[in-house]
């Protein structure tokens, strides 16, 4: 088996009193690509009026939720005495929940859709996905040493991050989500030297923790941020049940999971039976502490939700009660059907694709005018992106870069270039890149 604290590059670095995993965790927690979390989408923009998530806030509750799972599991395993150690490390899973989402672009998943038509529009079949530009920043864009590529982070963590351990195939529903570009091929394979990454192999235990993490966060929080804000009833869900035959009419398709409309029907009765929030959110004291209570209870519950068994041949394997999963999915679609489908919304999503298709255009135009080389001078790119430029082999390397910039922008930097590239706004001669 390989070795889970290997890094592809020497680290020749003091020892401290940290882990090799810890070490993983610090180094991303650091890093540019982390902190500009605070500047995206987690629904609506940062900048809304209500306190809302953003990227960096919900990034943060998914590390602590799959922390908390990661050492819940670990304790049974010890418990159980059916190994002699835990084969899952908590450190890894909290590294991995903090990268998971470094690769998702300005405006959330309008951006990742436009970013990827853009880019098989050009003939990149790689195309553009959040997780894979994840990897790409972990194992290339990030900045830490000039002696080495990306963070240089440990098998384990990188294993950790790969929730869709394949490239990208030309058919079927792995074609929508994948987990490394081939930019990255020789790392990847490096991580998961026995995969033949064609869409057949398993995310491992820590990624799949990692990732019901991410669905607990998402689907809770996002509910209690959109209560909150007066936009999603859940006092009329849990009182009206005309309100609920509506929401069901409307979602039961992507609520099915494998069940019949009558159990969705009954699930989505009980559940909603013992919310006990039942009036608009007005921000009372007991209000506050009623939502709060009844957020945690869930979050307690669902990460009771996965439970772990030993396979024949040796392996851990996880599983998420289906009681559970299907809440979680119902969550989910509450914000969907009162959230992110309103008309409001769709118009605001509009301008976002059109600016950033703009910057595409306008940027890959300055990366492919001339062959490129040092006689090129990429005037409308900062001084790393001219670095990559001038080094990349061909224009197909120049256009993945090109995206690279646009999905590194925070939202704000991306209204702000467009203004300023189409001439809305001019901005000043002394501003920086």
């Amino acid at each position: 088996m390989a070795e889970r604290s290997a890094r592809r590059y020497d680290d020749d670095l003091p020892d401290d009193q940290r882990s090799p995993f810890q070490r993983d965790r610090d180094r991303i927690l650091y890093t540019t690509a982390f902190r500009r979390l605070a500047g995206i989408t987690q629904v609506v923009s940062p900048n809304e009026r209500p306190p809302v998530h953003n990227r960096l806030t919900h990034t943060l509750e998914v590390a602590q939720v799959a922390r908390r799972l990661a050492e819940k599991i670990c304790a049974e395993i010890v418990s159980a005495r059916t190994r002699g150690a835990c084969p899952i490390d908590p450190d890894v899973v909290e590294a991995a929940a903090l990268a998971h989402d470094l690769g998702h672009p300005p405006f959330g998943h309008i951006a990742e859709a436009e970013l990827d038509r853009l880019a098989t529009s050009s003939d990149d079949h790689d195309g553009y996905n959040g997780n894979a530009q994840s990897f790409r920043i972990l194992a290339k864009l990030a900045v830490r040493t000039t002696g080495a590529d990306g963070l240089n982070l440990t098998r384990a963590t990188l294993d950790a991050v790969l929730k869709y351990p394949w490239f990208r195939p030309t058919a079927g529903s792995n074609r929508f989500k994948w987990g490394a570009y081939h930019s990255e091929e020789e790392l990847a394979r490096w991580v998961r030297p026995d995969d033949s990454w064609d869409g057949s192999a398993q995310p491992c235990p820590e990624a799949s923790i990692m990732d019901w993490a991410d669905d607990i966060a998402y689907a809770v929080h996002d509910v209690e941020d959109f209560y909150r804000a007066g936009l999603i009833p859940l006092d009329r869900l849990a009182t009206d049940e005309a309100e609920r035959r509506r929401l069901l009419d409307a979602r039961t398709g992507a609520l099915s999971l494998g069940k019949s409309e009558t159990n969705i029907t009954q699930v989505l009765d009980e559940f909603t039976e013992v919310i006990p929030l039942l009036e608009p959110y007005a921000g009372t004291r007991e209000q506050r502490a009623l939502l709060r209570g009844w957020t945690s209870t869930l979050i307690g519950r669902y990460i009771g939700a996965m439970t772990w068994s030993v396979v024949d041949n040796g392996h851990l394997h996880l599983a998420i009660a289906p009681r559970a999963e299907l809440e979680v999915a119902m969550l989910k679609q509450l914000t969907w059907h009162y959230v992110i489908e309103r008309e409001s919304l769709a118009t605001q999503q509009y301008g976002q694709r059109k600016m950033i298709r703009t910057l595409f255009e306008t940027l890959r135009d300055d990366a492919h005018a001339t062959s490129g080389g040092k006689n090129k001078r990429y005037t409308l790119f900062p001084p790393y992106y001219r670095e990559l430029l001038e080094q990349a082999a061909d224009d197909a390397e120049r256009t993945r870069l090109v995206i690279d910039l646009i999905a590194s922008m925070t939202e704000h930097q991306v209204v702000d270039t467009y203004q300023r590239l189409t001439g809305i706004a001019q901005g000043s001669a002394f501003d920086l890149l």
